[in-house]
């Protein structure tokens, strides 16, 4: 490809919006254009490389027995319906009504396809197990849209789902595709990746990883243990919770006046907040007047999808309402409605001499004790991991780091093929609901993933694997005969040796060829100038560690071919 002919502007600013690294150096190579908030057009370079990276997907879900087949953007409502799926998500999901007024919607997600394809050609257990695949532009109308393709609304996605027979076969067959991503994001480049147990969220199912790079301007929270192999999201981590004894005393009713917070009351009665107990209020989605008291210890936080798996029930902040409680300020765990469903967390659980809200305003409760004072009591963990907690395998510390989900895999169980009636005849004779697995990746969001990674102050530093170009040849002095007939000799040359590139055939000065070369990222530059044809050379520069040197012009396309190989085996 001639850099001439490229429809790929580089520029030396970002958008006024971008500030994400990867969003800038994406932006700033002409790698994506914006279209509107969450959308964007991909360059050439950029379709190359995603390109790239979804024949390495290919690779690797083939290798596990999968079949490419490719699902419908827009679906009807009517298999959404069986799955229970078109009511529960909320506006993120785009819904529409074709020219026969039927109800339409577009795919953020594919299971029910998925069902629905397999449920019109699978008929006997002979023909599992069994996983089908696509890579397919989806469409989420995600209300925090941010750092370029990191978060978008349109996105390309490879998912696959898998049928089984048992769940042994299932969760064989899942960790298979664990170790499947393990290459997938090796052999793209990524370095610093883990995978972590999370929450199912609104896929469902019983047992969910992520696979994150761990990253400061991730939005994700991972707790990792320091001395063992222990990591998980921060929606499902665990900790074991240290309980101090404080001194059993007799229930009393304290004047507290306008002090309401954990730490004005702390600073009131001069104790730890862990001697305290915190009220946090939601709400059921949808319906403002149920209210939800979560009750967790005082220097802890409330963990939402803890709770909400807690319930089994979709909650919300609260914002406000008929509540006379709620509105108090002073919120306890004595004398509550019995109308309000109220959680306790596992830190709580046998505490005494605690201070708590008396449901009154202007005052607390101090010397309670749980198992005394409030009957009929039920522990749950809804409480979030602090970096410095003890780990809940071996007891060594916690910390928390930021992390970009680049990657998830979901045992589901049976609950969209046992929703959506798809049924197997059995090696019995009987009729079963197959049971499945879900493995998805987001292509656009691996390249912003690698461009955060992978970079210098000058640019990007593109894995060879999935690099749009392994060469970039720069001419200089193109108005030289001598050298614009060499550098087109050797540019067919690699072409025709199977070697991919690009080369910058534009009149403009070197300072500029050798910046646009470094912030685009190519893993190989090379060098066709006056200077060095005059010894009958060219200069060769690897992108990663600047190392330049040297080599004869007519040994110039076995060293490039070889260095290709080299830097190619980390790879595979």
């Amino acid at each position: 490809m001639l850099l001439s002919k490229l429809c790929c502007e580089r520029t030396k600013d970002a958008p006024g919006d971008a500030k994400i690294l990867s969003h800038i150096l994406l932006s700033r190579a002409g790698y994506i254009k914006q279209v509107a908030n969450g959308i964007y057009s991909m360059t050439m370079p950029c379709e190359k490389m995603s390109q790239r990276i979804q024949n390495i997907i290919r690779d690797e879900m083939d290798k596990n027995d999968g079949q490419e087949v490719l699902f419908p953007v827009v679906m009807p409502r009517e298999i959404w319906d069986l799955s229970g799926r078109y009511s529960s998500i909320g506006a993120e999901m785009v819904r529409f009504k074709d020219r026969s007024n039927r109800d339409m919607l577009l795919g953020m997600t594919h299971e029910e396809a998925a069902v629905h394809m397999a449920n019109h050609t699978v008929s006997s257990y002979t023909q599992l197990p069994m996983m089908i695949y696509q890579i397919q532009t989806k469409f989420r109308d995600e209300a925090r849209a941010r750092g370029g393709l990191i978060r978008v609304r349109e996105f390309t996605m490879k998912d696959a789902y898998s049928f089984h027979t048992t769940k042994e076969d299932m969760e064989e067959y899942y960790m298979k595709m664990h170790k499947a991503y393990q290459n997938i994001f090796r052999r793209i480049g990524l370095k610093r990746f883990i995978d972590v147990k999370s929450d199912s969220g609104m896929m469902g199912g019983s047992i969910a990883h992520e696979f994150m790079l761990l990253t400061e301007v991730g939005e994700d929270s991972i707790v990792l243990c320091n001395d063992c192999d222990y990591r998980a999201n921060m929606e499902v981590a665990t900790s074991i919770i240290e309980k101090p004894e404080f001194e059993d005393k007799q229930l009393e009713l304290v004047d507290t006046g306008a002090d309401k917070t954990i730490e004005e009351i702390c600073n009131r009665f001069n104790v730890p907040a862990s001697q305290t107990a915190k009220a946090v209020v939601f709400a059921v989605k949808g319906d403002q007047d149920q209210i939800v008291i979560a009750f967790v210890r005082g220097d802890l936080e409330v963990n939402e999808a803890k709770l909400k798996k807690a319930l089994k029930l979709d909650v919300v902040a609260y914002d406000g309402g008929v509540s006379d409680v709620v509105a108090c300020g002073n919120i306890g765990p004595i004398g509550l409605d019995s109308k309000i469903k109220v959680v306790y967390d596992k830190s709580l659980e046998g505490t005494k001499g605690m201070i708590v809200g008396a449901n009154k305003p202007g005052y607390h409760y101090v010397g309670f004790n749980i198992s005394r004072d409030v009957k009929d009591v039920t522990f749950d963990d809804i409480s979030k991991v602090k970096a410095g907690d003890k780990c809940p395998i071996c007891g060594g510390t916690l910390r928390i780091e930021n992390g970009i989900e680049i990657g998830n895999i979901f045992q589901l169980g049976t609950k969209y093929t046992k929703s959506m009636g798809m049924t197997v005849t059995g090696p019995d004779g009987q009729l079963f609901n197959p049971i499945m697995g879900c493995y998805g990746i987001g292509v656009g969001r691996a390249i912003a993933s690698i461009a955060q990674e992978s970079n210098d102050k000058d640019g990007l530093i593109l894995p060879i694997s999935v690099a749009p170009w392994q060469v970039h040849m720069c001419i200089l002095r193109q108005d030289d005969p001598v050298v614009a007939e060499k550098a087109n000799a050797l540019y067919n040359d690699l072409q025709s040796n199977g070697v991919d590139v690009l080369m910058d055939d534009r009149n403009c000065g070197a300072g500029i060829k050798f910046t646009d070369a470094d912030l685009m990222g190519m893993p190989i530059r090379v060098v066709v100038s006056p200077k060095s044809l005059a010894n009958d050379e060219v200069e060769i520069t690897i992108r990663a560690t600047k190392e330049s040197f040297k080599v004869k012009y007519e040994d110039a396309i076995s060293k490039i071919k070889s260095m290709i190989s080299e830097m190619m085996e980390q790879y595979k």
